[in-house]
């Protein structure tokens, strides 16, 4: 008579231990895949307040400098009302750009030689946001009025900018606006906020 082998029925310590690793398991992957749910909730809605609200440009020019550097990351929000000494975001052959809004509709500017700009016969204070005084990229009559419902806009950088001072730039028009610039968010030790 042949024997029988002896059944190894496994320890009770050990079938614990291995139910303990299965809810583990799967514990884990409902964690898992409630974080990723929320990642891309998350992420979702910060594309959509970044589209609709608070649009986040990168400077790549150096039109804008001292102030603003390429590479600089700002945030703006949008809104149609602007006013002199904004900075703004706007549409200029399908590129967002910023400059500084130097005058709006109905106002006369008037640049001299050396650079210095006056609005409604008022020379404004610049010395906060540009470095020197140039009168740039410049073929418009002065004193020249802003048409109504559009604005005249410089870089900082007056020596280096295209923009409102040139026929082919122009002033820009109230619907082409996207918003003004908020907060330089990066570099990180460069943290502005400009208000609103």
């Amino acid at each position: 008579m042949a024997k029988k082998p002896m059944e190894v029925f496994p320890d009770l310590q050990e079938i614990e231990t291995e139910m303990s690793q299965v809810r583990s398991k799967g514990r884990f992957r409902q964690a898992l895949k409630g974080t990723a749910g929320t990642v891309i909730v998350v992420a979702a809605l910060a594309v959509l307040v970044a589209t609709i609200m608070l649009p986040v440009l990168r400077v790549t020019g150096t039109s804008m400098q001292p102030g603003f550097q390429p590479g600089d990351i700002i945030a703006c929000y949008k809104t149609q009302e602007f006013k002199q000494g904004d900075i703004c975001a706007f549409y200029f052959n399908n590129k967002l750009i910023i400059k500084r809004v130097i005058a709006i509709g109905g106002d006369l500017v008037e640049i001299d030689e050396e650079g210095h700009v006056s609005v409604n016969k008022v020379q404004l204070e610049e010395s906060d946001y540009i470095s020197e005084y140039a009168l740039g990229m410049c073929d418009i009559e002065f004193p020249f009025q802003v048409p109504l419902n559009s604005y005249f806009v410089m870089g900082d950088n007056r020596d280096n900018s295209v923009d409102s001072r040139a026929t082919n730039f122009g002033c820009i028009k109230g619907e082409e606006m996207v918003g003004k610039i908020l907060v330089r968010i990066y570099p990180f030790n460069s943290l502005t906020y400009f208000g609103m």
